[in-house]
């Protein structure tokens, strides 16, 4: 039996480096979301905080059992009955060997249970030139478990700079993901290069629906005046199996809906099989 189709929303926020005044916001527009009609609401990467500095973190954040964000957007899958992506908290681990934060993605359910938990397995350590530069995993540890989880459809689970490791997303469809979700916070740099032609791919390689919910704007630093604020990409997209945009937010905050439709993900993988191709081979 074909599964039904499923209306998704993705929330394009612009948050600040404090978690207290982001929730307010996300909360309206995941309720935005739903009252238009979508069962599968996602969010991006940094929901609950973004553009912070370590002082600030270890005083804002917590661990996963007592995040404030968790627990409001939990009871909000809940009262609403959506299954909801929280594309990635920031959170404290608890752990005294490494008191580096995670990047934890968490997909809920309809009752508020957490289905699924993932950590971003690849940190963003990169010098995009001399004036920009990022070191991902001085504050943030990263994940060693790449995970496909049961949701409205079988979504296999990423965030951001996983984007461009396409063998995490090949192994994802071929264990059975019909969505591949990656929440991010693309700079304007690299969104603007390579964003939409990298979703595109993976969409295309996989034949299967990529539904990627960002970052936008210039981020508020309300804790931390003296940091310079950092700018993302914006243009939340869903893209089909085929590798076609279907969806485009563009650069504001706000909600995009989008209709996933099973038999697209059929047509796609019987058109080119490329998933029951693999050859096995010797070197480089």
């Amino acid at each position: 039996m074909s599964p039904a189709p499923v209306t998704a929303g993705l929330v394009q926020l612009c948050v600040s480096d404090d978690p207290e005044h982001n929730l307010p916001r996300t909360r309206a527009l995941i309720r935005e979301a739903a009252g238009r009609g979508a069962n599968f609401v996602l969010t991006p990467e940094a929901t609950n905080i973004l553009n912070a500095d370590r002082a600030t973190r270890d005083r804002v954040l917590c661990i996963e059992d007592a995040d404030p964000t968790l627990a409001a957007l939990r009871e909000d899958a809940r009262a609403l009955g959506i299954w909801l992506l929280i594309g990635s908290l920031s959170l404290k681990t608890g752990d005294p060997q490494d008191t580096r934060y995670a990047n934890r993605s968490f997909l809920i359910a309809p009752d508020g249970g957490i289905r699924a938990r993932y950590d971003k397995l690849h940190m963003f350590d990169v010098t995009v030139s001399e004036h920009e530069a990022y070191h991902e995993s001085a504050a943030f540890r990263p994940g060693d478990q790449a995970v496909l989880a049961q949701g409205p459809w079988p979504v296999g689970m990423s965030v951001c700079y996983d984007l461009r490791f396409p063998y995490l997303y090949r192994d994802l469809a071929r264990s059975g993901a019909h969505i591949l979700t990656v929440p991010a916070a693309f700079n304007d740099t690299t969104g603007l290069a390579h964003w939409e032609v990298l979703l595109r791919a993976r969409a295309i390689e996989t034949g299967s629906y990529v539904l990627a919910p960002a970052q936008a704007g210039l981020h508020q630093n309300l804790l931390c005046q003296d940091r310079k604020p950092r700018r993302s990409y914006g243009h939340s997209l869903a893209v089909d199996p085929w590798g076609k945009v279907i969806a485009d937010a563009g650069t504001e905050p706000g909600v995009t809906l989008v209709t996933l439709d099973p038999a697209a993900i059929v047509g796609a993988r019987s058109r080119i099989p490329s998933l029951t191709h693999d050859r096995v081979y010797s070197g480089p």
